[in-house]
């Protein structure tokens, strides 16, 4: 068994598979949309090259909910191998193609192979640790891992200076194929053989029921489906925010990284202090924070105009609060399924990723050549949140459990 350090790298590793996918490709999404045929000048054309990212998503998300009852039956390891293999493949594939449709399928199947891996990753992680241990485990998974999306528009940027957008797939590759190589010598089962269960489609459905019926997973689960609309809202639209709003074409790369870093501060953070202060109350006061600072800059945008002066701190530090509810929200949502571990991590990533590209894709549609639509969308998703939270916990909250 890697040690914990070795193991935290790992799973950051297999979860950064997907922000990898989508942040190094953002510099390079008008280059593609071009190369493929999207040519028209009106924001309804230029909105259309947000589904080069979507695709991928949707693809990542609903495919979970099988994946799950596969890995509770046929252990992690298996699952794992196969999504990092089919990921690769994908990539490799996505180079030579030049027509929209035809890549929008192909990066919806390479969702579907990342999200075998990011559901292992996830369903290891509770087979070792539960509870804090586990909120405090996946905050410093969460601090590596954030280290990706502040790069990873940098990398592409790099690759675009020295070689065509196809290249960035082929990073893809090399980088899937040397986690399959890690994890093939490094990573051993970690479901034992008397814990796994049938697979038919009584035990997956007396599995998801028991999602489902669970107060406590179901709650947390929808509230994060909703709160993490607003993280794909902004991945998605971030590149013509950046070029068409606020003319920093050439310099994305590093805003992008700076509101990613905010993310990554508190992710720490939280690893440091959920211990000792707890998951609930952690995440309680983000979300309160997360909306009121939407409402804020909201109004300060259309009082004042837009401007970067105010826009990026206000932005961040907005942002930065998924660090202080993604992981413990996570294992809020996972802490009472422990025994169906892969089936819970199956629906919860449905709900953060298929139904929070959804609402993402909404969003991002409304974008007009300003920020206030994706404010807009911010605040309105943190005061759903909010409520979903306080019917949850039956109006208690800040609760030490």
């Amino acid at each position: 068994m890697p040690g914990r350090t070795e193991m935290v790298i790992m799973v950051a590793g297999l979860m950064a598979l997907n922000a990898l996918a989508i942040d190094i490709m953002l510099p390079a999404l008008s280059q593609i949309a071009q190369s493929i045929g999207l040519t028209g000048t009106s924001p309804e054309d230029a909105n259309r090259q947000q589904l080069i990212v979507f695709s991928y998503v949707l693809g990542f998300g609903a495919p979970q909910l099988v994946w799950g009852p596969i890995s509770d039956r046929f252990g992690r390891r298996a699952p794992l191998f196969v999504g990092l293999i089919g990921y690769v493949l994908m990539a490799l594939l996505c180079i030579t193609i030049r027509e929209f449709h035809a890549l929008l399928a192909v990066r919806f199947m390479q969702g579907v192979f990342a999200s075998g891996a990011r559901l292992v990753a996830v369903s290891v992680v509770r087979d070792l640790y539960a509870g804090r241990r586990m909120a405090g485990f996946m905050s410093l998974v969460m601090t590596i891992f954030m280290v990706v999306p502040m790069i990873a528009p940098a990398i592409g940027q790099l690759i675009l200076f020295v070689a065509p957008w196809e290249w960035i797939f082929a990073v893809l590759a090399v980088f899937g194929s040397a986690l399959l190589v890690w994890t093939w010598l490094r990573l051993p089962e970690t479901l034992a053989p008397e814990n796994r269960n049938p697979l038919n489609l009584g035990a997956a459905a007396r599995s998801y029921m028991a999602v489902i019926r669970n107060r406590t997973t179901f709650g947390y689960m929808c509230a994060s489906g909703v709160i993490f609309g607003a993280l794909f809202s902004f991945i998605g639209s971030s590149e013509q925010i950046f070029r068409d709003v606020f003319k920093q074409e050439e310099t994305f790369a590093f805003w992008f990284a700076g509101v990613a870093g905010a993310l990554a501060c508190a992710n720490f953070l939280n690893s440091r202090i959920v211990e000792k202060i707890g998951m609930r109350r952690i995440s309680h006061a983000a979300v309160i924070f997360f909306t009121l600072m939407s409402v804020s800059l909201a109004l300060v945008t259309y009082m004042f105009g837009e401007s970067l002066l105010w826009f990026f701190p206000m932005f961040a530090i907005t942002f930065a609060c998924f660090g202080l509810m993604g992981a413990n929200f996570s294992a809020l949502a996972m802490e009472p399924l422990g025994k169906i571990a892969g089936t819970a991590s199956a629906a919860y990533g449905f709900a953060t990723t298929t139904v929070s590209s959804l609402i993402g894709i909404m969003i991002g549609r409304f974008y007009n050549g300003s920020t206030l639509p994706l404010i807009i969308g911010f605040a309105c998703l943190g005061i759903v949140s909010f409520i979903i939270v306080l019917v949850t916990e039956e109006g208690k909250l800040f609760s030490s459990r």
